[in-house]
């Protein structure tokens, strides 16, 4: 994956100034155990977390993705229960070490909204475009955040920069559906991790394949590839 990654940034397409970080849910290979219903009966390192508005069982992707190609920087796989400011962290020092300190900017939801990342990448010189949550930003009214509505407030230019977040989802929806993510017969955290590596290689590899076609447009289209 980092060697793909180095080709990718020699190349010109990922140039990593902008990154977004999320979690996407996969779901796991096993029912609950019915002794202890967080846990999984045949896959005992599958928890129960959020999916959404319910709860499942199953493992979190914490992916770091660069705005600019959206291609995939780095990626931690975590029990489902495992909340992201946890490895937030780490997956920053993580992205910093595969494209080489880069790095500009770092957009993320409010789950990511934490004093110890905020400070770890202000420490790197890294702006950081996180909403504030409710009980952080109620005596300052100028911070972003992102109200139960789903609207966005704050600077102008904030604003702007924190609607490139959806970048990340279209990475996750295309690691899902083109990618076999979601559809596995794998159990335990070290088998997942091995999977969702191979979906993510498999990513850099069809951009890379698109630049050796001379093909730059296609970086993202897999399906147009796979033909």
């Amino acid at each position: 994956m980092n060697k793909l990654l180095k080709e990718l940034l020699k190349r010109g397409i990922i140039n990593g100034e902008t990154v977004v970080l999320d979690a996407t849910f996969v779901k796991a290979y096993s029912r609950r155990d019915p002794h202890e219903n967080s846990r999984g009966k045949s896959d005992p390192e599958a928890r129960v977390g959020r999916k959404g508005k319910t709860y499942e069982l199953g493992y979190k992707l914490h992916i770091a993705a660069d705005a600019k190609s959206e291609l995939p920087l780095a990626v931690i796989v975590a029990s489902a229960n495992e909340n992201e400011k946890k490895h937030a962290p780490a997956l920053f020092r993580k992205t910093l070490k595969a494209i080489e300190q880069r790095t500009k900017t770092v957009v993320a939801d409010s789950q990511y909204s934490s004093r110890k990342l905020r400070e770890q990448l202000s420490t790197h010189s890294v702006k950081v475009v996180i909403p504030y949550p409710a009980n952080q930003s109620k005596e300052k009214k100028t911070l972003l955040r992102v109200d139960r509505y789903f609207r966005t407030h704050g600077s102008a230019c904030e604003r702007q920069i924190y609607n490139q977040r959806s970048t990340i989802e279209r990475v996750n929806s295309r690691l899902k559906e083109q990618l076999c993510l979601e559809r596995h017969r794998t159990r335990g955290l070290e088998r997942i991790t091995i999977h969702a590596l191979l979906c993510i290689i498999a990513m850099l590899l069809n951009a890379l394949a698109a630049l050796r076609l001379n093909r730059p447009e296609k970086t993202r289209s897999i399906a147009m590839l796979a033909r």
